[in-house]
């Protein structure tokens, strides 16, 4: 009798443990496509984070496979054209204009989600503009060359650009060149292999520096930085700065850069769910700034700064999927 008990309560466990198993599966969630979803990894914070977090809300909110493949920029929209890329999380549109209207063009690659806009400026310290109050412009420059003075060419001030092959460099390179501004290009652009590490370094030390550079990004967020004014931004002069050929450049802002999500066409057509979900991602200018300047203060990888953001951020994140969608998201945090 003994016996005849403990193997009907072993049984009823066991129906039990079966039947919490089939509800399992039945609420894991199942991905729409069988192939691993691949990100384009370009080299700079912002996108590698934001892959991060729509990689881990793929995974464990939509039951995918991802990965994320260390690219390019031109190299990773080619990429998305041919499939062997589905995600690019961020295009800075003016920065691939060009490649992009063709690549758009051809119906092989889409818009979709409307991340942020970005900015691009010239900046110098806090404590340099405190030095010269009367530096307030890029036109100022030239009064103020020997306080920027190049190492290797003294006679000459110093712009830092960015890197080599990016579009900023050709449009920085031009606006050194505006006569009214140089004078006879009595300043010299230099583009560091790594433009962070080279500012940091004289910025800790003090040293005046004026530089080129974009937002957002760790640097900016959190460095006192003063922007120097430029003359109100002009289409036509602003194409001319982006073209090697530009015969006569001529002092301009920069425009406000739309930052957005593109994926391949093919995976739009067999993933229209997950397509809603890219088509919402959107975060607030501040917080992508505040996302940055964390990660700049704890030293932590793309990945854990994903999961402090997934973590601390989940009024923004939440609202881009279904609740149930969020609700696994969360509990894996």
């Amino acid at each position: 009798m003994i016996k005849t008990k403990v193997l009907s309560a072993v049984f009823i466990a066991s129906a039990a443990f079966g039947l919490a198993r089939t509800a399992a599966a039945a609420d894991a969630p199942a991905c729409e496509v069988d192939d691993t979803i691949k990100f384009g990894g370009m080299n700079w914070e912002s996108n590698l984070i934001l892959a991060d977090v729509e990689r881990h809300i793929l995974e464990k909110g939509y039951g995918c496979k991802t990965e994320v493949v260390p690219t390019e920029t031109l190299t990773a929209l080619a990429a998305l054209e041919r499939g062997d890329l589905q995600v690019n999380t961020e295009i800075w549109l003016n920065s691939v204009s060009d490649a992009w209207a063709k690549a758009e063009k051809s119906g092989k690659v889409k818009r979709v989600g409307e991340l942020y806009t970005g900015r691009e400026a010239w900046y110098i310290p806090k404590y340099t503009a405190s030095k010269f109050p009367d530096l307030k412009s890029a036109a100022d420059l030239i009064r103020h060359k020997d306080a920027f003075a190049d190492p290797e060419s003294p006679d000459k001030g110093r712009i830092y650009g960015c890197p080599a092959g990016w579009n900023c460099q050709l449009v920085a390179t031009n606006l050194a060149k505006v006569s009214s501004w140089t004078r006879t290009s009595r300043f010299m652009l230099p583009v560091p292999a790594q433009p962070e590490g080279s500012l940091m370094s004289a910025y800790k030390r003090k040293k005046d520096i004026v530089f080129y550079y974009w937002e957002p990004t760790p640097l900016v967020s959190t460095l006192e930085l003063v922007k120097l004014d430029m003359p109100a931004y002009d289409k036509e002069k602003q194409q001319c700065l982006t073209r090697e050929d530009c015969a006569n450049p001529q002092a301009v802002g920069y425009p406000d850069n739309p930052v957005f999500t593109a994926l391949n066409t093919q995976f739009i057509q067999d993933a229209p769910t997950l397509t809603a979900f890219f088509s919402k991602v959107s975060v607030p200018f501040d917080v992508v700034n505040k996302t940055l300047a964390y990660m700049e203060e704890s030293g932590g990888e793309t990945s854990e700064v994903a999961q402090w953001f997934l973590k601390n951020q989940q009024d923004i994140w939440s609202k881009w999927v279904p609740a149930e969608v969020a609700d696994r998201v969360k509990a894996t945090l």
